[in-house]
């Protein structure tokens, strides 16, 4: 057995232990509001979005009733978050494209997606990931950092670290890593703090020559 496999078979036994049913941890009602709370998690805690979004999601869900209010109003819900002056306009605009060239219905197509304001790469794969079967596998800074941490990936940016992801771990289970992966991540391996010795995957790796 090669270590490539080696690795991923102890990466994925550790983590189907720990989360072997995971999902996600978001606040939404229906999918336009997934989509929100997707955007406003750019730069800001989720935990902190959760907070607004049980306030702003009795007021907005769908996209005609946020064109019924206005951008200022959007902006006075989200004001605690970061970035919150141009998300509130993206959150506006998407809006008012979803009645007009959708019918209010959430394109499940990738390019669709990514052409809405403040719809990116990222965005758009963690909105199918929860809503579709496409191939999607989305990477954050923290996938982006296990991959570095396991020497999965170079760690030279995203969009290589999605690549090496998609040819490493099988397509089937792409979905339940990406939440798996976070959620490990979060409490076990985090950016700042952190304590190699209470890592279990690195750890393991680590017994087993595998860095």
């Amino acid at each position: 057995m090669n270590i490539l496999l080696k690795k991923k078979n102890i990466i994925e036994r550790i983590l189907d232990f720990l989360y072997p049913n995971p999902t996600s941890t978001l606040y939404y009602i229906n999918e336009y509001t997934l989509l929100i709370s997707i955007i406003l998690t750019a730069k800001s805690k989720e935990k902190k979005v959760n907070e607004i979004t049980k306030l702003l999601f009795k007021k907005i869900k769908t996209p005609m009733d946020t064109i019924c209010i206005s951008i200022e109003e959007i902006k006075n819900y989200i004001k605690n978050i970061g970035l919150y002056n141009i998300k509130s306009k993206n959150i506006y605009d998407l809006s008012v494209i979803l009645i007009e060239e959708y019918n209010g219905i959430i394109p499940k197509d990738i390019l669709k997606l990514k052409s809405l304001p403040g719809v990116g790469h990222k965005t758009a794969s963690v909105f199918l990931s929860h809503v579709s079967n496409e191939s999607v596998f989305p990477v954050d800074t923290h996938i982006h950092r296990m991959m570095f941490r396991w020497k999965l990936s170079n760690g030279k940016n995203v969009k290589q670290t999605e690549q090496d992801a998609k040819r490493i771990f099988k397509k089937e289970n792409w979905k339940k890593l990406h939440f798996q992966i976070i959620f490990y991540a979060k409490k076990y391996s985090p950016s700042q703090k952190w304590d190699y010795k209470k890592d279990i995957i690195y750890q393991e790796l680590l017994i087993n020559n595998l860095l």
